[in-house]
């Protein structure tokens, strides 16, 4: 007789740096997975499971006033393992978000999205390749004059999100240097500039394109500040989008195979509480589970959406209605693939 499985879905709370984990049918609390105080966490950003099946955590060590590191944890007690990249190391990551694994014969390959360097104002990030042991195998920040952004621009490249595309190109959201005191920020001019940029793993990493920008036409005009992101079973592009002032509203774009924005989901309405998500991902019978943030009364839930229809139910509740989580960015099911982020159940 074959065993039945239990799929969780795990997610990183910024409130109290723990990973908490849920059921993935019905959304019932499973505990904490990875415990505070019996883990370095401090600031968890993307969370994958490895060939091993143990759990990588991007650790930003936020307000520690050193670089972060990658942690590794037991997939089947959330026990501490050691740093697979740790903070002391020369090439850490400063500030890590997102991650994913590409599967490779003999070794595995870790993308590590770097948001922003060692330094005062907010120095531009890096796109970093690691072995699935945590040896540094490349650093793939494009050019800034012959690549990205170009020769004369200032803007600047601050890697967030990360996955593996049906193309099998990885694709990276970045944003501008968001820093006030740095000498690139301008509001008047690009306050929240965001672009979607595909590199090539078969070709060493190299920079292949950039797929859409936030100066493109009709929705992909919404590219601000761009997180996490993943493509749905039909194919699409998925990105966590901010808003542009106080009277726009955070949304999730959808991008077609072309770059094209088709779509969107205001995740309120005008007038509303502020509810905005750092990453998503797709689950079960194919719908999008968002954690929201914002600090309006929708903060902790994590929303499952028909992104048909755009209606979601509460998978999580809200904090204020009972919910476990404080503030949810980052998520895995067990059943994620960890490089193209696809739930395989």
């Amino acid at each position: 007789m074959t065993p039945t499985y239990a799929d969780s879905l795990y997610v990183g709370d910024q409130s109290d740096n723990t990973v908490k984990r849920f059921d993935a049918v019905t959304g019932a609390f499973l505990g904490e997975f990875v415990k505070k105080g019996n883990s370095p966490i401090k600031g968890p950003r993307g969370l994958i499971f490895n060939s091993d099946d143990d759990l990588l955590v991007s650790n930003q060590n936020a307000g520690a006033n050193k670089s972060g590191e990658i942690l590794k944890h037991s997939g089947a007690t959330g026990k501490f393992l050691g740093a697979l990249i740790p903070h002391n190391t020369p090439n850490a990551p400063f500030a890590p978000s997102g991650i994913v694994l590409r599967i490779v014969p003999g070794d595995d390959v870790l993308f590590v999205a770097d948001q922003s360097g060692t330094g005062k104002n907010n120095p531009p990030g890096r796109l970093l390749a690691y072995t699935g042991n945590g040896v540094l195998l490349a650093d793939l920040t494009p050019d800034p004059v012959t690549e990205f952004p170009g020769a004369f621009s200032t803007d600047e490249f601050h890697p967030r999100g990360v996955v593996l595309g049906p193309d099998e190109l990885l694709y990276v959201s970045v944003t501008h240097d968001l820093d006030p005191q740095s000498a690139n920020f301008n509001p008047l001019v690009t306050p929240v500039a965001g672009w979607i940029l595909r590199f090539d793993p078969s070709d060493n990493g190299s920079f292949h394109s950039v797929f859409a920008r936030y100066t493109d036409a009709g929705c992909a005009t919404h590219l601000h500040r761009p997180d996490g992101l993943a493509f749905g079973p039909d194919g699409m592009l998925y990105v966590a989008a901010f808003r542009a002032n106080p009277n726009d509203t955070d949304k999730i774009l959808v991008f077609d195979g072309s770059g094209t924005c088709v779509n969107q989901i205001d995740l309120y309405q005008p007038g509303q509480a502020r509810a905005f998500a750092q990453a998503l991902l797709f689950g079960p019978e194919g719908d999008l589970f968002v954690p929201i943030s914002g600090g309006g009364p929708d903060t902790g839930a994590v929303r499952r959406y028909n992104v048909t229809t755009k209606a979601f139910s509460n998978f999580v509740p809200p904090a204020v209605q009972g919910g476990q989580l404080g503030q949810g960015w980052y998520l895995t099911f067990g059943e994620t693939d960890p490089g193209t982020l696809k739930y395989n159940p």
